[in-house]
Order: C-alpha cells, then structure tokens, then sequence
C-alpha cells in the first residue's frame, strides 16, 4: 500500500474545505457590513439594502429607501412627464448632443449619460452611431413551407429613431427583423446598410440583439456578463482599464450600478428583477457599442413599470443616434406613443411604414373609427389582425384589403432601379475601419472564455464538490470489490523447467479491474462533461451571432475543465489503489485513469451536442457504459479478430485502458510466467503502454474535435 497519495489527498481536501468556509464567512461579514463593502468599491453601500452571492429574490421596490442616495427607481408610465432613465442621470432629451459637441462647463463633471457618448464616439470614430436599413420588395419562403413568410416588403428605416415591428402571430415579424440583420439565407430582394448593398453579415460586429429570453450566464454577476461581452467585442486596442470603465459608465447609464455585484441567477431562481435581468441582457449589447440594436419582445413578461423603464432607456439610446429596431406585441398607450416610427405586417406583407403619429390618420382615412378614450394601439392591433369590423361598419375591414390599399399607394420599388449610394466615400471606410478593428484577437478570446468557465465552476462549488465526493465513493467501491484478490490478480504458466507445477491459469482479473475502472470513471464523469456544454447552447449561439470567435468559447471551455478533471482522478485512483493494490503503479495508473476521464469528458461533449439538454446525461452515461465494456475482456479480443471486428473495439477507450492495465500488471511478472501465452489468449499486444496513452490522448482529442464540429455546424442559421 502506498499512503503518500492519501496523505496528499488529505491535505487537498482540507485547503478546499478551509477556503469555502473563510469564503462563507467573508460573505457573511460583507452582508452584515454594508458601509464597509461601500468604502472599499463594492456595491450596496447604504439605504439598508443588502447584498450576498447567494441566489435571493431582489425586487426594485426593496431600492426604494436608497433615493435619497441617487438610486432613483421609475414609478410612473407618463413618458411625456416622466424623464427616462439616462434624463435622469442629468440630461435631457432636448439636450442630447453628440462627439465633440459634449464639453464640461465651468469645470463641473461630466454626467454619466455625457461619458457613455463621449466612449461611443471614440469606439466608433465618428459622431454617427446609426445605420439606416433599406430594403426593395423582399421575398422569403422558406423550402418546405408552400407559402412565402415575406413578399414584397419594401421600406426604409432610417438611422437614430426607435422602430416597433407589430403585427398579428405570423404575420412575418421575426422573420422581417432577421431578415435585416442578415440572420437569413436566401432572400430575394435588395437590403442597404447605409445605402450599400451587399451581404448584411459583414455588419454583425456592430449590430446588436436581444433575444426575447434574457440568455444571461445565471452564475455571473451583473456585472461580469457585460464585461465579457465588451472584452470580446470592443475594438482590439483598446486597454482592459478603458473597457472596465466603459462598463461602469454603462451600468450607471442603465441603473444596474446598484446590483452589479449581485448574480444574475435563472429564471427559476431568480436574484435580480425580471426588468433588471432585461436591462442586464441589453447592456451585454450596449456594452459592444452596437450602431443598430434589434429587441424581440423587449417587455414581454415585465410589469409596468419595468416596461416604462426598458422602453425609455431605448427612446433615449435612439436619441444619442442609435438605430432601436423592436418587436412589440400589445403595447400599452404609452410605449406605443414612445416609438418614434412603425413597420405593420400582415401575412409577411406591409400594412403601413411610417410615423406612429400618422397611424390613426391613415387609418381613420381608410374608414375605420378609434373610440374615445380608447388605447389606440389596442384599435390598431384588431385592425391589422383582421378584427377591424367592429371599427368600420361598411366596407372592405379585412387584412387583404389593408395590404391591397398599401400596395396601390406605395407600390413596390422594381429590383433593377438599385440606385447608388448617398454615402460619402469617407464615411463608408470609416465604417470599414470601425467594423475591422472590433473584436479581441483570438488567443485573447480564448483567455476570457476560460477565466470565465473558472468562475463558474467556483460559484458552482456543491457541483464541483459532487463530483469530488462521487470519484472517491467510485474508487473505493471498485477497490473493495478488488480487497480480496489481495492485488494476486494474474496467474500463468510458470517458465521452463516450472511447467508441470502450474496451478490454473487467471487472465481475466486484470481486463475485469479495467472493465470496473472503465465504467467507475464513465459514471463519474459522463454527467459532469454534458453539463459543460448541454446547458450553454443558448449562450454559445448568442455570443457566435453576435461575432464572438466560436473556437476560443470551445478552447476556453476545455482547458477549464483540467483541473476539474485532475482533482476528480486524483480522489478516485487514490482511494482505489489504496485498496485494490495493483501491480501498476500509482503514477502510471493516474495517468491512464486521468487521460480515460479525459476521453469520457470529450465523448459527453459529442452526446451533448445531439441531445436535448434534460436527456443528455442519461445517453452520456449510457454512451460511457458501452465504450467502457468494449474493453476486449469478454469477448476477448482474439474472439473479436475471428470476427473481423476488432476495428471497433479498438475505437474504444475501453480497449486501450484494458491494455494499459494489462502490460503494466503483467510485464513485472516475465521473471516467473510466461506471459507471452498469456497475452496471446487475450489478443492485447504488451509493452505499449506509452502508445496507449497516446492512444487515449488521441481518442479524447478526437471526441472534441467532434463535438467542436458539431457545435459549429449544427444549427447554422441560430449562430448568423
């Protein structure tokens, strides 16, 4: 027996255990001291608000004994009285001025709003921060479905000015809104950035979108997930010092300066509020310094006043320049009075482009009546959902005749009239030059992805000390089923003269222990190497659309997960040769051992890839069994070389475990049995034990590969 490695063990577990406990009472004394987290830079300094990094239930109402501290929360919905939330900070709609125009007077102090457009000035280079999206009788039918989702969509949206996308459950809005940003394939038709035709793609580093679900990283704090996001996507050159203060002038701007410290949490445990989680999810975008910024159903889900608050934040982003494109469905009176212009779709074609202000005009034109003191958007969505009839008692209410009336009044644009650019040549290189310098370089990429899977596994700590707890509990069951063999687990036929004298022979104990680890290690670490990527999907699909390099997210991933699965081996191989006491020697089978978790992480990536999220772990640990009994014990591999098959047992980890264990228990033994009958028996070949490492190393490499693959090229239109 070999007690160093338990002695070592010992001491591992007691720094970890020691750091979580001084973890848990620093938290404690932060949640007790509150001033005190407040005089070294932490958050929540007063107001008698409290802050922990456990998942709690914050709701904006519990902030409202810290106005008096500049937490200023929005209670009403009146937005011609109310001033947003960036007016707040200071400065007034009227008074929103862009570039160099900002100055400081009197040498009074910038306010927040002030340095967030002096920041996107100097990230964009220019003073303009909109694009302006053209687009010439667009088509889209998709290739199984016998009717187009878009025809004849013909309009303009013009730069800095706050869009709404409405229309009735099909009627084309999400595929409109895609289709501008280049998410689709296929188009017929002509779409301009700027006036430039040309692949929309080609923009998506400086065009943002929010998802109507808030894919935030729950384990991250409000702040780390926007920091990510301007790491990766801010320009290259930019100092982390710069992009650390471009972050915390946005979550001042955003009104998330006093939860930044908090975690995000899931939607099932929530920590922030469901308006602060939509604002957390548009900062990760405002945080890129995006020139257009499309929102699916920005306030689905949101009470009043968490709706009043994401919709004036974006009335005031598009009075810096911005160009706000979102879809909304059933506005209250006064977010639709917010928007600055509507696109109304119905049966993918157009109803009406144009000023929100001109709605009702148009439509009384058209013979339908609006009640007094009614919502207006309440009439509008009827009417373009075909259940205008209540508010026109004689003629044609129908969303046919609504689309026919805009079509004989604005017919479509011929594609062969694409007229040239109003660009000046200036302004389309400065845009070339903004679009090529954004992004971190890749190594960089890779940096920040694993930093942040490292952070994730230390909020995680009952998972990783699961896991822990699970490969030592593995290694000592598999030990006590080997105790009794007292590590006597070969017997052969003795060398010459000694034949005669040889008791029956045991070649099965060796591949049987191999077997045992085998399928130890795949039930410990099957589960563990879906959840790296089975429950990120969403994020790695957001983070590819948005431009985020796809190999670094994967690298940065797998390098996290070493030392995860270094600590896991070094429980189980512990705690098994404790008791099992092989001939293999402890190095050497933590080597095999680790480089079979290795192999069993990378093949639950691959199963994580074609699998829903809740079946993932039950088919990687299905997937771990059967690579694990291919391990060539029984049938034996000789058995399998008369069936032509041994190409398949040799695909497996199983196998080259097997043989590492067999030539690494057996070749000490040469000095007393002929071990060379021995191994033909089995059909493993001996004294390869580098070569299956290597193998083993290999295979791994392998499944990721793999996997990398599969996360790339699987669901390519999610990743546009």
């Amino acid at each position: 027996m070999t007690f160093l490695p338990l002695g070592i063990l010992v001491i591992i577990d007691a720094l970890l255990i020691t750091a979580t406990i001084i973890d848990k009472i620093r938290d404690g004394y932060r949640r007790k001291h509150p001033k005190q987290r407040a005089k070294k830079g932490m958050p929540f300094g007063g107001g008698g608000f409290r802050s922990n990094k456990k998942y709690q239930e914050l709701h904006d109402d519990q902030f409202a004994s810290s106005m008096e501290e500049g937490i200023h929360m929005e209670s009403r919905m009146d937005f011609r009285r109310r001033p947003t939330g960036f007016e707040q900070l200071g400065l007034m709609e009227a008074d929103f001025v862009l570039g160099d125009e900002i100055h400081q007077s009197d040498g009074a102090s910038t306010t927040d709003l002030q340095q967030f457009v002096q920041s996107l000035s100097r990230i964009l280079g220019a003073t303009k921060f909109g694009l302006s999206f053209e687009f010439q009788n667009l088509h889209f039918q998709p290739k199984k479905n016998p009717k187009p989702i878009l025809t004849e969509v013909t309009g303009l949206i013009d730069a800095g000015s706050l869009w709404g996308v409405m229309g009735a459950s099909g009627a084309g809005k999400s595929t409109f809104v895609n289709v501008l940003m280049g998410k689709q394939s296929n188009i017929k038709g002509i779409t301009k950035v700027n006036g430039v035709p040309g692949d929309i793609q080609k923009y998506k580093k400086i065009i943002g979108y929010v998802p109507q679900d808030d894919i935030v990283l729950p384990e991250l704090t409000v702040r780390e997930n926007i920091l990510h996001s301007a790491r990766v996507r801010l320009p290259s050159n930019w100092k982390d010092s710069e992009i650390q203060h471009h972050v915390d002038i946005l979550l001042r701007c955003l009104q998330l300066d006093h939860v930044k410290d908090s975690l995000v949490g899931s939607t099932a445990a929530p920590v922030i509020s469901g308006g602060q989680r939509k604002r957390v999810s548009i900062g990760m975008e405002l945080a890129a310094a995006p020139m257009a910024l499309f929102l699916d159903e920005p306030t689905s889900g949101l009470d009043a006043t968490a709706a009043a608050s994401i919709m004036s934040t974006l009335k005031a982003l598009s009075r810096l320049g911005m160009t706000i494109v979102t879809i909304i469905h059933q506005p209250r009176q006064e977010i639709f009075e917010s928007l600055d212009s509507l696109v109304l779709l119905g049966k993918g074609r157009m109803i009406y482009l144009g000023a929100e202000s001109g709605i009702r005009p148009y439509f009384e034109g058209l013979g339908f009546q609006f009640p007094e003191h009614s919502n207006p958007a309440d009439i509008m969505g009827d009417i373009i959902a075909g259940e205008g009839k209540a508010y026109k008692h004689s003629g044609d209410a129908s969303v046919d005749g609504l689309i026919g009336h805009w079509h004989n009044t604005h017919p479509p644009v011929s594609s062969d009239s694409d007229k040239r650019s109003t660009v000046s040549m200036a302004e389309m290189n400065a845009l070339t030059a903004t679009i090529k310098q954004r992004g971190a370089p890749w190594y960089r990429q890779i940096w920040y992805c694993f930093h942040r899977s490292l952070v994730q596994q230390y909020r995680m700590k009952s998972s990783f000390f699961f896991e822990l707890g699970v490969g030592a509990m593995a290694g000592f069951l598999i030990g006590l089923a080997e105790l009794n063999q007292k590590g006597m687990n070969f017997r052969g036929i003795f060398n010459d003269p000694y034949e005669m004298i040889s008791a029956s022979v045991d070649y099965s104990s060796v591949t049987q222990m191999a077997l045992l680890v085998g399928l130890a290690i795949g039930l410990t670490a099957s589960a563990p190497g879906v959840k790296i990527f089975g429950e990120e999907k969403l994020v790695y699909w957001r983070e590819a659309a948005a431009g985020h390099n796809r190999f670094a997210y994967y690298l940065g991933k797998v390098v996290s997960t070493i030392p995860r699965m270094i600590l896991a081996n070094f429980h189980f191989t512990t705690m098994f040769m404790l008791l099992s006491t092989p001939r293999i020697p402890w190095l050497a089978a933590f080597a095999a051992n680790l480089l079979y978790f290795w192999c069993i992480y990378g093949l639950a990536s691959c199963i994580s890839m074609v699998t829903r999220r809740e079946d993932g772990p039950l088919l990687a640990v299905m997937s771990s069994l059967i690579v694990g009994v291919l391990n060539g014990m029984s049938p034996s591999l000789k058995k399998v070389r008369s069936w032509h098959m041994v190409w398949l047992w040799r695909a497996s980890p199983g196998t080259w475990l097997a043989e590492a264990y067999f030539t690494e228990n057996i070749s000490p033994l040469r000095y007393l049995y002929q071990i060379d009958i021995a191994n033909d028996s089995v059909g493993y070949h001996l004294g390869n034990f580098s070569r299956d490492l290597l193998l083993l190393l290999a295979l791994g490499a392998i499944y990721r590969v793999v996997a990398f693959l599969g996360l790339r090229f699987m669901y390519p239109a999610k990743q546009r």
